[in-house]
Protein backbone atom coordinates (compact mmCIF):
# COMPACT_ATOMS: atom_id res chain seq x y z
CA UNK A 1 0.00 0.00 0.00
CA UNK A 2 1.10 3.51 -0.78
CA UNK A 3 1.96 5.24 2.67
CA UNK A 4 0.50 8.51 1.11
CA UNK A 5 -3.07 7.29 1.43
CA UNK A 6 -4.85 5.54 4.28
CA UNK A 7 -7.93 3.88 4.54
CA UNK A 8 -11.17 6.55 4.40
CA UNK A 9 -14.26 4.56 3.27
CA UNK A 10 -15.58 1.54 2.13
CA UNK A 11 -18.25 0.78 0.09
CA UNK A 12 -21.05 -2.12 1.28
CA UNK A 13 -23.40 -4.10 -0.98
CA UNK A 14 -26.10 -6.08 1.03
CA UNK A 15 -24.32 -6.07 4.19
CA UNK A 16 -20.74 -6.95 2.92
CA UNK A 17 -17.80 -4.84 1.81
CA UNK A 18 -17.38 -5.03 -1.86
CA UNK A 19 -14.93 -1.46 -1.82
CA UNK A 20 -12.70 0.05 0.23
CA UNK A 21 -10.98 3.52 -0.91
CA UNK A 22 -7.97 4.76 0.71
CA UNK A 23 -7.07 8.63 0.91
CA UNK A 24 -5.84 11.50 2.58
CA UNK A 25 -7.44 14.61 4.37
CA UNK A 26 -6.02 17.45 5.91
CA UNK A 27 -7.60 20.16 8.17
CA UNK A 28 -6.87 22.96 9.55
CA UNK A 29 -8.20 25.37 12.47
CA UNK A 30 -8.64 28.94 12.31
CA UNK A 31 -5.17 30.16 12.82
CA UNK A 32 -4.00 28.09 9.76
CA UNK A 33 -2.79 25.51 11.81
CA UNK A 34 -2.88 21.88 10.92
CA UNK A 35 -5.76 20.49 13.19
CA UNK A 36 -5.53 16.37 12.12
CA UNK A 37 -4.75 14.75 9.03
CA UNK A 38 -5.47 11.27 7.73
CA UNK A 39 -2.26 10.16 5.53
CA UNK A 40 0.14 12.60 4.00
CA UNK A 41 -0.51 16.16 3.59
CA UNK A 42 1.81 16.93 1.49
CA UNK A 43 1.14 14.62 -1.36
CA UNK A 44 1.00 16.31 -4.28
CA UNK A 45 -2.17 15.92 -6.01
CA UNK A 46 -4.10 17.46 -9.21
CA UNK A 47 -7.09 19.61 -7.72
CA UNK A 48 -8.44 19.97 -11.10
CA UNK A 49 -11.62 22.24 -10.72
CA UNK A 50 -10.46 22.45 -7.12
CA UNK A 51 -8.39 24.55 -8.72
CA UNK A 52 -11.29 26.96 -10.20
CA UNK A 53 -11.00 29.45 -7.32
CA UNK A 54 -7.63 30.04 -7.39
CA UNK A 55 -7.79 30.76 -11.02
CA UNK A 56 -10.64 32.95 -10.65
CA UNK A 57 -9.19 34.94 -7.72
CA UNK A 58 -5.63 35.47 -10.19
CA UNK A 59 -8.29 36.73 -12.91
CA UNK A 60 -9.88 39.23 -11.07
CA UNK A 61 -6.52 40.12 -9.84
CA UNK A 62 -5.60 40.81 -13.43
CA UNK A 63 -8.66 43.12 -14.27
CA UNK A 64 -11.60 40.44 -14.61
CA UNK A 65 -14.36 42.44 -13.48
CA UNK A 66 -18.17 40.40 -13.10
CA UNK A 67 -21.08 40.79 -10.97
CA UNK A 68 -21.03 37.97 -8.18
CA UNK A 69 -23.40 35.88 -9.51
CA UNK A 70 -21.14 35.61 -12.51
CA UNK A 71 -17.86 35.66 -11.39
CA UNK A 72 -19.43 32.41 -8.94
CA UNK A 73 -19.68 30.35 -12.61
CA UNK A 74 -16.09 31.43 -13.53
CA UNK A 75 -15.41 29.08 -10.23
CA UNK A 76 -18.06 26.24 -11.40
CA UNK A 77 -18.14 23.01 -12.84
CA UNK A 78 -21.97 23.95 -13.69
CA UNK A 79 -24.64 21.45 -14.54
CA UNK A 80 -25.26 22.85 -17.89
CA UNK A 81 -28.54 24.02 -16.67
CA UNK A 82 -30.72 26.84 -18.31
CA UNK A 83 -29.14 29.90 -16.28
CA UNK A 84 -25.50 28.41 -15.97
CA UNK A 85 -25.55 28.26 -20.06
CA UNK A 86 -27.11 32.24 -19.83
CA UNK A 87 -24.34 33.31 -17.51
CA UNK A 88 -21.98 31.78 -19.38
CA UNK A 89 -23.08 33.75 -22.55
CA UNK A 90 -23.26 36.50 -20.35
CA UNK A 91 -19.57 36.49 -19.61
CA UNK A 92 -18.60 36.28 -22.70
CA UNK A 93 -21.21 38.94 -24.24
CA UNK A 94 -19.04 41.49 -21.37
CA UNK A 95 -16.00 41.26 -23.42
CA UNK A 96 -17.89 41.30 -27.12
CA UNK A 97 -17.74 37.81 -27.56
CA UNK A 98 -19.76 34.56 -27.80
CA UNK A 99 -19.44 30.91 -27.75
CA UNK A 100 -17.88 30.32 -30.36
CA UNK A 101 -14.52 31.56 -29.13
CA UNK A 102 -14.33 29.15 -26.15
CA UNK A 103 -11.47 26.57 -26.51
CA UNK A 104 -12.72 24.32 -24.30
CA UNK A 105 -14.17 20.93 -24.77
CA UNK A 106 -17.38 20.12 -26.37
CA UNK A 107 -19.37 17.58 -23.90
CA UNK A 108 -23.10 17.48 -22.91
CA UNK A 109 -24.70 19.22 -19.97
CA UNK A 110 -23.78 17.20 -16.33
CA UNK A 111 -26.74 17.61 -14.59
CA UNK A 112 -28.40 13.55 -16.28
CA UNK A 113 -31.68 15.87 -16.89
CA UNK A 114 -30.42 18.28 -18.74
CA UNK A 115 -28.24 15.50 -20.84
CA UNK A 116 -31.37 13.60 -21.78
CA UNK A 117 -33.12 16.74 -22.50
CA UNK A 118 -30.39 17.91 -25.37
CA UNK A 119 -30.34 14.04 -26.54
CA UNK A 120 -34.12 14.28 -27.20
CA UNK A 121 -33.70 17.45 -28.98
CA UNK A 122 -31.10 16.49 -30.97
CA UNK A 123 -28.45 18.66 -29.52
CA UNK A 124 -25.04 17.75 -29.90
CA UNK A 125 -22.27 18.54 -27.57
CA UNK A 126 -21.28 22.26 -27.21
CA UNK A 127 -18.26 23.91 -25.52
CA UNK A 128 -20.71 26.10 -23.85
CA UNK A 129 -22.61 22.89 -22.57
CA UNK A 130 -19.66 21.79 -20.86
CA UNK A 131 -19.21 22.15 -17.00
CA UNK A 132 -16.04 24.68 -17.38
CA UNK A 133 -17.49 27.11 -20.12
CA UNK A 134 -17.85 29.67 -17.00
CA UNK A 135 -14.21 29.58 -16.34
CA UNK A 136 -13.42 29.22 -20.09
CA UNK A 137 -15.69 32.72 -20.46
CA UNK A 138 -13.88 34.58 -17.69
CA UNK A 139 -10.76 33.41 -19.21
CA UNK A 140 -11.50 34.74 -22.25
CA UNK A 141 -13.05 37.79 -20.66
CA UNK A 142 -9.88 38.80 -18.77
CA UNK A 143 -7.81 38.63 -21.67
CA UNK A 144 -10.20 40.87 -23.82
CA UNK A 145 -10.02 43.26 -20.73
CA UNK A 146 -6.11 43.56 -20.46
CA UNK A 147 -5.41 43.12 -23.99
CA UNK A 148 -3.92 39.46 -24.27
CA UNK A 149 -5.30 37.38 -27.40
CA UNK A 150 -7.46 35.32 -27.41
CA UNK A 151 -7.41 32.98 -29.65
CA UNK A 152 -6.35 28.81 -29.03
CA UNK A 153 -2.88 29.92 -27.34
CA UNK A 154 -5.17 31.03 -23.89
CA UNK A 155 -4.98 27.39 -23.04
CA UNK A 156 -1.07 27.47 -23.50
CA UNK A 157 0.72 27.68 -19.61
CA UNK A 158 3.34 30.29 -21.96
CA UNK A 159 -0.12 32.67 -22.19
CA UNK A 160 -0.18 35.66 -20.01
CA UNK A 161 -3.13 35.09 -18.23
CA UNK A 162 -1.98 31.33 -17.44
CA UNK A 163 1.46 32.95 -16.22
CA UNK A 164 -0.45 35.18 -14.09
CA UNK A 165 -2.10 32.33 -12.39
CA UNK A 166 0.63 30.07 -12.04
CA UNK A 167 2.72 33.02 -10.31
CA UNK A 168 -0.41 33.81 -8.11
CA UNK A 169 -0.23 30.24 -6.68
CA UNK A 170 2.36 30.83 -4.00
CA UNK A 171 1.28 33.54 -2.20
CA UNK A 172 -2.39 31.36 -1.93
CA UNK A 173 -1.17 27.80 -1.05
CA UNK A 174 2.65 29.46 0.29
CA UNK A 175 4.04 26.77 -2.63
CA UNK A 176 4.23 27.03 -6.08
CA UNK A 177 2.77 24.35 -8.29
CA UNK A 178 4.90 21.13 -8.05
CA UNK A 179 3.73 20.31 -11.89
CA UNK A 180 1.28 22.10 -14.56
CA UNK A 181 -0.20 19.45 -16.90
CA UNK A 182 -2.92 19.52 -19.25
CA UNK A 183 -6.49 19.61 -17.43
CA UNK A 184 -10.03 17.62 -19.09
CA UNK A 185 -10.98 20.95 -20.30
CA UNK A 186 -7.97 22.01 -22.25
CA UNK A 187 -6.38 24.60 -19.66
CA UNK A 188 -3.60 23.96 -17.66
CA UNK A 189 -3.59 21.73 -14.58
CA UNK A 190 -1.40 22.61 -11.78
CA UNK A 191 -0.27 20.22 -9.03
CA UNK A 192 -0.27 21.20 -5.71
CA UNK A 193 0.29 19.70 -2.48
CA UNK A 194 -3.18 18.57 -0.52
CA UNK A 195 -2.09 21.07 2.61
CA UNK A 196 -1.30 23.79 -0.33
CA UNK A 197 -4.77 23.46 -1.17
CA UNK A 198 -6.33 23.42 2.28
CA UNK A 199 -3.95 27.01 2.82
CA UNK A 200 -5.06 28.66 -0.56
CA UNK A 201 -8.63 28.19 -0.12
CA UNK A 202 -7.99 29.36 3.76
CA UNK A 203 -6.49 32.69 2.31
CA UNK A 204 -9.59 33.07 -0.33
CA UNK A 205 -12.01 32.34 2.09
CA UNK A 206 -10.45 34.86 4.99
CA UNK A 207 -9.15 37.71 2.67
CA UNK A 208 -10.27 41.29 3.55
CA UNK A 209 -13.17 43.01 2.18
CA UNK A 210 -11.93 44.75 -1.39
CA UNK A 211 -9.39 42.02 -2.35
CA UNK A 212 -9.78 39.61 -5.70
CA UNK A 213 -9.86 36.94 -2.80
CA UNK A 214 -12.38 38.00 -0.86
CA UNK A 215 -14.72 38.97 -4.26
CA UNK A 216 -14.15 35.22 -5.53
CA UNK A 217 -15.23 33.94 -1.90
CA UNK A 218 -18.37 35.70 -1.72
CA UNK A 219 -19.22 35.08 -5.18
CA UNK A 220 -19.35 31.23 -4.59
CA UNK A 221 -20.65 31.85 -1.21
CA UNK A 222 -23.66 33.69 -2.17
CA UNK A 223 -24.42 32.01 -5.59
CA UNK A 224 -23.43 28.37 -4.46
CA UNK A 225 -26.28 26.89 -7.53
CA UNK A 226 -23.60 28.88 -10.36
CA UNK A 227 -20.93 27.12 -8.91
CA UNK A 228 -22.65 23.29 -9.17
CA UNK A 229 -26.31 23.13 -9.27
CA UNK A 230 -29.62 21.97 -7.13
CA UNK A 231 -28.44 18.23 -6.70
CA UNK A 232 -24.82 18.69 -6.23
CA UNK A 233 -22.82 18.23 -3.09
CA UNK A 234 -20.56 21.20 -3.23
CA UNK A 235 -23.78 23.62 -3.75
CA UNK A 236 -25.75 21.81 -0.77
CA UNK A 237 -22.90 22.32 1.59
CA UNK A 238 -22.31 26.02 1.07
CA UNK A 239 -26.36 26.51 0.78
CA UNK A 240 -26.32 24.45 4.38
CA UNK A 241 -23.00 26.70 6.32
CA UNK A 242 -23.11 30.21 5.98
CA UNK A 243 -19.93 31.53 5.75
CA UNK A 244 -18.39 28.51 3.72
CA UNK A 245 -16.73 28.16 0.39
CA UNK A 246 -16.63 24.92 -1.02
CA UNK A 247 -15.19 23.24 -4.61
CA UNK A 248 -14.91 19.96 -6.12
CA UNK A 249 -12.61 18.65 -8.47
CA UNK A 250 -12.15 15.67 -11.05
CA UNK A 251 -10.90 12.62 -9.47
CA UNK A 252 -12.43 12.74 -6.27
CA UNK A 253 -10.58 16.04 -4.83
CA UNK A 254 -12.25 17.96 -2.57
CA UNK A 255 -11.51 21.20 -0.78
CA UNK A 256 -13.50 23.74 1.57
CA UNK A 257 -13.13 26.89 4.04
CA UNK A 258 -14.95 28.69 6.27
CA UNK A 259 -14.32 32.43 6.99
CA UNK A 260 -13.18 31.63 10.52
CA UNK A 261 -10.16 30.42 8.55
CA UNK A 262 -10.74 26.29 9.23
CA UNK A 263 -10.56 24.69 5.94
CA UNK A 264 -10.36 21.07 4.73
CA UNK A 265 -8.65 19.26 1.64
CA UNK A 266 -8.78 15.75 0.90
CA UNK A 267 -8.41 13.39 -1.99
CA UNK A 268 -9.31 9.60 -2.58
CA UNK A 269 -6.49 7.49 -4.01
CA UNK A 270 -8.89 5.89 -6.54
CA UNK A 271 -10.58 8.81 -8.04
CA UNK A 272 -13.98 7.52 -6.38
CA UNK A 273 -16.11 10.32 -6.32
CA UNK A 274 -18.41 8.09 -4.34
CA UNK A 275 -16.43 8.31 -1.91
CA UNK A 276 -16.01 11.94 -1.39
CA UNK A 277 -19.06 12.98 0.12
CA UNK A 278 -18.77 11.04 3.33
CA UNK A 279 -15.09 11.60 3.96
CA UNK A 280 -16.08 15.35 3.80
CA UNK A 281 -18.86 14.81 6.27
CA UNK A 282 -16.86 13.07 8.85
CA UNK A 283 -13.88 15.38 8.12
CA UNK A 284 -15.94 18.53 8.95
CA UNK A 285 -17.84 16.87 11.67
CA UNK A 286 -14.21 16.19 13.50
CA UNK A 287 -13.11 19.67 12.64
CA UNK A 288 -16.35 21.10 14.82
CA UNK A 289 -18.27 22.40 11.52
CA UNK A 290 -22.12 22.91 12.47
CA UNK A 291 -23.49 20.67 9.53
CA UNK A 292 -27.26 20.38 11.35
CA UNK A 293 -28.53 22.56 8.37
CA UNK A 294 -26.92 20.49 5.14
CA UNK A 295 -29.28 18.20 3.45
CA UNK A 296 -29.20 15.26 4.21
CA UNK A 297 -28.72 14.01 0.50
CA UNK A 298 -25.30 15.88 0.19
CA UNK A 299 -23.12 12.88 1.90
CA UNK A 300 -25.45 9.95 0.80
CA UNK A 301 -23.16 7.68 -1.50
CA UNK A 302 -25.52 4.84 -2.55
CA UNK A 303 -25.12 1.56 -3.91
CA UNK A 304 -28.10 -0.13 -6.35
CA UNK A 305 -28.80 -3.76 -7.00
CA UNK A 306 -31.67 -4.22 -9.62
CA UNK A 307 -33.18 -0.68 -9.37
CA UNK A 308 -33.17 -0.36 -5.48
CA UNK A 309 -30.84 0.59 -3.16
CA UNK A 310 -28.57 -2.25 -1.24
CA UNK A 311 -25.78 -0.67 0.23
CA UNK A 312 -23.80 2.76 0.69
CA UNK A 313 -20.40 3.98 1.00
CA UNK A 314 -19.55 5.10 4.27
CA UNK A 315 -16.40 6.71 5.66
CA UNK A 316 -13.91 4.98 7.95
CA UNK A 317 -11.27 4.18 9.66
CA UNK A 318 -9.11 7.16 11.80
CA UNK A 319 -11.81 9.92 10.39
CA UNK A 320 -14.44 8.34 12.18
CA UNK A 321 -12.58 6.75 15.42
CA UNK A 322 -10.72 9.36 16.69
Amino acid sequence: MNPTYELVAQTRRNGHVESQHFGAVVALNSDGSVAFSVGDPSAIVFPRSSMKPLQATAMVDAGLSLPPHLLALACASHDGRPEHLAAAREILATAGLDETSLGNLKDFPLDESEREEALRNGKQRTSLQMNCSGKHAAMLATCMAVGWSTDASYLSPDHPLQRRITDMIPSLAGEPAAHIAVDGCGAPAHALSLIGLARAFRTIAIAASGTAEHQVATAMMSHPLMVGGPTRDVTRIMQGVPGLMAKDGAEAVFAVALRDGRAVALKISDGANRARPPVMRAALERLGVGLENVDPATWDSPVWGHGRRVGLCEAVGPLVTF
